[in-house]
């Protein structure tokens, strides 16, 4: 492996990322890269579709690494990519990912409408449980991640849970959605977080390889106000 650059891998889906403060050695030492990689590729007779491929650089700043190329084809720029169902937009506030999962999580709604809905037959068990087992996993996935987000971002979910348990029991109006949650012993969205949180930080405490122990370590060269995943535990 090339330094300064790390690869990450998962079936089919690569992720080459390079970190450097000066956009234009970013993106030289990606290049670099990918000629190897092209090398490698044309020796094993593997076909890349450049144009899937996508370019991002992950920044504050309002200049971008220049371009790089993969068998003389430019790979296209993009402000937001998705990796592994994840949607990473260029700041990494996790915004355009959870408007996705809202828009998710209406359709699937909409489409169980006549299971969840006020004039469903249903107990309000059994409907809880197609919540918690269809719905509410389109939202919690990588919630050790996204959890991250601003409280307004993370406000996006929980007016769609919230939506949906009144839904469910035929509340009126003034039943409020803190009573709601409370009857129906469905936890916040920002409760969720903070369990898997906890869940994730011990799954890593205990495991048998050591160089887990790393994610753990404090962020010592913090410099913004945003949470890092370590953080949720407190928040």
């Amino acid at each position: 492996m090339a330094q300064n650059v790390l690869i990450g891998t998962f079936a089919d889906d690569t992720a080459i990322l390079t970190s450097h403060a000066d956009p234009q050695t970013a993106s030289t030492t990606t290049q670099n890269y990918l000629n190897t990689l092209q090398q490698w590729l044309t020796k094993w007779k593997v076909k890349v579709n450049e144009n899937k491929s996508a370019h991002i650089s992950f920044t504050l700043r309002k200049e971008v690494c220049p371009a790089v190329t993969i068998n003389n084809i430019q790979i296209p720029q993009k402000q937001t990519v998705k990796y592994l169902g994840l949607h990473l937009d260029a700041k990494l506030t996790w915004k355009q990912h959870l408007a996705k999962k809202k828009k998710q999580i209406n359709i699937k709604t909409m489409e169980l409408q006549w299971l969840l809905g006020r004039n469903s037959r249903l107990s309000i068990d059994n409907k809880l449980l197609i919540y918690k087992t269809i719905i509410k996993p389109i939202w919690t996935y990588g919630l050790e991640l996204w959890g991250c987000s601003t409280k307004s971002n993370v406000a996006i979910i929980q007016r769609s849970q919230s939506k949906i348990l009144r839904q469910i029991v035929n509340a009126p109006w003034y039943v409020t959605n803190h009573t709601l949650h409370t009857d129906l012993q469905v936890p916040t969205v920002q409760e969720a977080i903070r369990k898997k949180a906890i869940t994730h930080h011990n799954s890593i405490e205990n495991h048998p390889n050591q160089l887990m122990e790393q994610l753990l370590e404090p962020v010592s060269n913090k410099r913004l106000k945003k949470l890092w995943p370590s953080e949720l535990l407190l928040s």
